[in-house]
């Protein structure tokens, strides 16, 4: 019976699961009509949220140089941290959609290169200021101009002009058309934060959102306590407080969880899962994402600048090993683009097959014979990245490529390494648009161009795809640029991913989780409640 009452519970925990489809597993399985009925009709209450309680979440993707400064974000702590207690003009919703953040509204002139904000009113910062356009203004202003230091600085390069109209809306002028540039207002760097002295206050505590940060310890945790005063209170922001601890180390995390330290945690180690959906406290959380697990090669110097020798080592990376010994299926085989398959040109068409004797031959092509490099990784670069170093090892050397593996600290990594290093593991979190990853990481000059990569025709066509109002004919423009980052290009991606995540039973999910980033887009803490 034991069996039965825990299959059972999982059917009630899918969230994918309607009443039809668990009443007939139900009955199936000897239970009364009347019984399944009462069942379903205690879950549907179960997933209404509920005000109160203390959640409590462990979290990968933290560094002791973290910071308030949204323009340094590039990690999933800061980014929940901030979702919490800062807020966007714009929100990417639970339906995938671009949902109105401080910006109640907005409109955009008929070429798309003038967009009009119009902001809330009434809305405060949790220090008692109001919020005003100056602010807005201010805070976009952090993220462009050529003393910008931003992560986010190649997504609004294109702004022109940022100016008020009268009290309540912002105006933001760009050089080229931009069809989908409220998006691009979603992005987790662009908090809105208080003016002070003429500047964003970067590093303020005071935020406009449904959380109030009370504690921060870069690296280690954070507090925050429902904002009363929150212009979102009636429909989100739920739990009373948030406590976010970092556990780094995979293992650690998911015990955690186990015994109860921790509510929720994110990115369970994915060898983990089979044991984990047995527990009947745990619920597993997978969403469809746009997730790649990328390894950059920076292009500035041998090997990585020799196109041959890079496609050696994309011949030899065996693309459905990773799926299915790394992901354990929780994922698509990558051909090295970047646009990922829920976004609306991702080119399925597009393969790049595992050949040793291409591989082979593009290595003989190089010159580069057995000169010895090293590929970096660390766990923290994504779950699995320790394993998956040894299955590109073993098929790499294959090919004859003399490498060899360095692991790293965890913390520091993403300063360290990533973007430092020749080649390493990364991950890219998901983006709801194909402008917000191109933009920031595979035009030349951008910021978190990783491999430093510069193709003219990509360059080109990216800024022609912003300003494309016809869809199909963007759809394949971007498609060009996916062939031609894949074959030209400089990172190896050999899989898209889900988004996976991990909590207690008494944490309530709601049935639609948004996408832009892990933990419901990054907002997780103001979404999900204490049942």
């Amino acid at each position: 019976m034991t069996d039965v009452n825990q299959t059972i519970e999982r059917m009630l925990a899918d969230r994918k699961a309607n009443r039809r489809d668990f009443m007939v597993g139900a009955t199936a399985m000897g239970m009364t009509a009347t019984s399944a009925s009462a069942l379903w009709t205690g879950r549907a209450h179960a997933a209404e949220p509920k005000k109160g309680g203390h959640m409590r979440a462990g979290l990968n993707d933290s560094n002791t140089i973290d910071s308030l400064d949204p323009a340094t974000f590039n990690a999933t702590t800061m980014i929940v941290i901030s979702r919490a207690f800062r807020d966007s003009l714009v929100e990417v919703g639970q339906d995938d959609s671009a949902q109105p953040g401080l910006a109640e509204s907005w409109e955009a002139s008929d070429d798309a290169k003038e967009w009009r904000f119009k902001l809330r009113s009434g809305v405060e910062f949790s220090n008692g200021k109001s919020l005003t356009t100056e602010d807005v203004i201010d805070s976009i202003n952090v993220h462009r101009g050529e003393d910008s230091t931003s992560g986010a600085k190649g997504v609004f390069e294109g702004i022109s002009d940022v100016t008020a109209d009268g009290k309540d809306v912002v105006v933001v002028k760009l050089s080229d058309a931009n069809a989908d540039f409220p998006f691009l207002m979603t992005d987790y760097h662009m908090n809105i934060m208080p003016s002070k002295d003429g500047k964003a206050d970067v590093l303020s505590d005071a935020g406009t959102g449904c959380y109030v940060l009370k504690e921060f310890e870069p690296g280690i945790r954070a507090e925050l306590e429902r904002n009363p005063n929150a212009w979102q209170s009636d429909e989100f922001g739920h739990v009373d407080s948030c406590e976010i601890v970092t556990i780094l180390d995979d293992t650690a995390r998911v015990n955690a969880l186990l015994t109860g330290e921790v509510d929720v945690i994110n990115r369970p180690e994915m060898k983990t899962l089979g044991r984990l959906k047995r527990v009947p406290s745990i619920n597993i959380i997978d969403v469809e994402s746009n997730l790649a697990f990328t390894h950059p090669m920076r292009t500035e110097g041998a090997p990585f600048d020799n196109r041959d020798f890079r496609l050696a080592l994309k011949y030899s990376t065996p693309r459905e090993e990773f799926v299915e010994n790394v992901l354990f299926g929780y994922g698509t085989v990558g051909n090295d683009q970047p646009l990922g398959p829920k976004m609306a040109s991702y080119d399925a068409d597009l393969k790049f097959e595992y050949d040793i004797d291409k591989a082979k031959h593009h290595l003989k092509k190089s010159g580069i014979g057995d000169t010895a490099f090293k590929y970096r990784f660390a766990d923290t670069a994504y779950s699995g990245a320790g394993e998956a170093a040894q299955i590109f090892l073993e098929h790499w050397n294959k090919a004859g490529i003399n490498v060899g593996l360095q692991k790293e600290p965890k913390d520091g990594y993403w300063s360290n390494v990533w973007n430092v290093q020749p080649f390493c593991a990364c991950y890219w979190g998901p983006r709801p648009i194909e402008d917000m990853i191109l933009s920031i990481a595979y035009i030349g000059g951008a910021p978190w161009n990783d491999t430093n990569i510069d193709i003219e025709r990509v360059n080109k066509l990216v800024v022609e795809a912003r300003g494309e109002l016809d869809q199909a004919k963007r759809t394949e423009m971007y498609q060009e640029v996916q062939r031609l980052i894949s074959t030209e290009g400089a990172t190896i991606i050999p899989a898209f991913g889900k988004d996976i995540a991990a909590a207690n039973k008494k944490v309530g999910i709601p049935g639609k989780l948004g996408g832009g980033w892990e933990m419901d887009g990054g907002h997780f803490i103001k979404r999900w409640w204490m049942s």
